[in-house]
């Protein structure tokens, strides 16, 4: 009787170089999914788009043609009132609101709780066109 030859575990070695090769991926692609969000995040954040509120969440029409674009740092009053925000920049100072945040293509004003806890205000801008939607979080200065 001749000897059996060995066993190969060539395909247990590629195995378990594809499940090394998979494990080490999938974190990096959640913190480049994440990091391309954030990104997004911050440069709409200064992006042109329509405008806010300063009260309370409010709605700026759609065709309202003299809208301004705000970005975080930015100091705001209504000019408006609450449903029919009309918001003029100013200078920072009392009685004013500061835009710390602009969240692009929602209508949550939820968001604000989460992403800027300090906000005390907000105002929602709901465009026909979902993709122009956004959120101001704001709070008094």
């Amino acid at each position: 009787m001749s000897p059996t030859p060995p066993k190969r575990s060539g395909g247990r070695i590629a195995l378990i170089i594809g499940l090394v090769v998979l494990l080490g991926l999938c974190p990096c692609l959640g913190l480049t999914g994440w990091a391309a969000c954030e990104l997004s995040t911050r440069a709409d954040d200064s992006s042109t788009s329509p405008f806010p509120t300063s009260t309370a969440p409010g709605r700026a029409p759609s065709d309202s043609k003299d809208r301004q674009n705000f970005a975080p740092g930015d100091c705001v009053v209504n000019d408006g009132t609450d449903d029919d925000a009309r918001l003029r920049s100013v200078p920072c100072g009392p009685d004013t609101y500061e835009v710390l945040r602009r969240i692009p293509a929602t209508t949550d004003s939820d968001r604000c709780d989460v992403l800027e806890p300090r906000t005390n205000a907000d105002y929602v801008h709901d465009n026909p066109d979902d993709a122009l939607d956004f959120v101001l979080c704001l709070r008094m200065y």
